[in-house]
């Protein structure tokens, strides 16, 4: 997609199935830009049966994708509350897409898929309210710095609001600087005190049995 005039039609909308195709590739080029290629493992299947089990969960209790796509004509107005959301992005000149074809919205309308945001309930033992855990949020390169992170990021506080949740949390890589100093213009709190800990792969199969690792043989 090129815009021919100097504004793009933004929307974020639930995600389906038919999305996958796109939902992979966007996570795909994620791990590119984290240096984290060797940890991609995600197919089309498994991400199908994963994000859009039958039958579905409502939205925000479970898994749930949201889709950011773009559109050089205007869009119908935003929903009075959830979604979709759209809105006009105003560009300082017209820009092109080298991708938009490989990310031509499965809804056709000549809308182009951008960006996409991943995000499921947590719970805080601390404020006794669930939340929700934004696990991945993405734009892709030719639509960075438009706002449309920004966009994404608040829809999701703006949900975890009106549920009645207490917070919103996700977590930032430390050589990230332009991504951290995004996130506290927006009122965030980056919490360096906070390691994430991980059990994956060969040492989380190691638990499959069920036995405890301590170090020490069983006696």
């Amino acid at each position: 997609m090129s815009s021919s005039a100097a504004a793009v039609y933004a929307e974020l909308r639930l995600a389906d199935e038919r999305d996958v195709p796109h939902i992979r590739r966007l996570s795909h080029q994620m791990a590119e830009f984290e240096h984290l290629t060797e940890l991609f493992s995600a197919t089309e299947s498994l991400l199908s049966s994963t994000l859009f089990p039958t039958p579905p969960p409502p939205p925000f209790l479970s898994f749930t994708v949201l889709i950011l796509e773009l559109s050089p004509t205007p869009l119908p107005p935003s929903a009075d509350a959830g979604f979709p959301i759209s809105r006009r992005i105003d560009l300082a000149a017209p820009l092109d897409d080298p991708e938009a074809d490989a990310f031509a919205s499965p809804r056709g309308g000549g809308k182009a898929v951008a960006g996409f945001v991943l995000c499921f309930p947590n719970y805080s033992t601390f404020l006794a309210k669930p939340g929700l855990y934004v696990e991945a949020i993405f734009v892709r390169a030719a639509w960075r710095r438009k706002g449309l992170g920004k966009m994404m990021l608040s829809a999701v506080a703006a949900q975890a609001t009106r549920m009645g949740m207490g917070r919103v949390e996700w977590f930032v890589l430390d050589w990230n600087q332009n991504a951290i100093n995004f996130y506290e213009g927006m009122g965030a709190e980056v919490m360096p005190q906070w390691r994430i800990c991980r059990l994956a792969g060969a040492a989380l199969e190691a638990y499959k049995g069920g036995d405890e690792k301590d170090g020490e043989e069983s006696k």
